[in-house]
């Protein structure tokens, strides 16, 4: 199942949090970029936070993979998870369909 995990920014993050967290932060997502659960990854533009597109067995997997992030876990982002498919109604235009 793909899952788009939406994170946001929740609190400030001071310098000195940031010095502590992103050097875990980092590893533990390109780790979960190896094992296939994080499939791409961005930094949101307009506002501080990312975007994760994510291959797990289901919603509450992703919720669990996210929530165990540093960041996410010391409060600095909360995530939206969005389920997505493929694009069904395609099929109308399918001749016979």
């Amino acid at each position: 199942m793909k899952v788009l995990a939406i994170g946001k920014g929740v609190k400030p993050i001071t310098d000195e949090d940031r010095k502590q967290i992103m050097p875990k932060e980092v590893p533990h997502t390109l780790n979960l970029y190896l094992e296939g659960k994080i499939e791409q990854f961005y930094f949101t533009e307009d506002k501080p936070g990312v975007v994760f597109f994510m291959n797990v067995a289901s919603v509450d997997e992703a919720k669990a993979t996210v929530s165990a992030m540093p960041l996410a876990s010391a409060g600095f982002l909360d995530f939206e998870f969005l389920p997505i498919g493929p694009l069904k109604p395609l099929g109308m235009l399918l001749q016979g369909k």
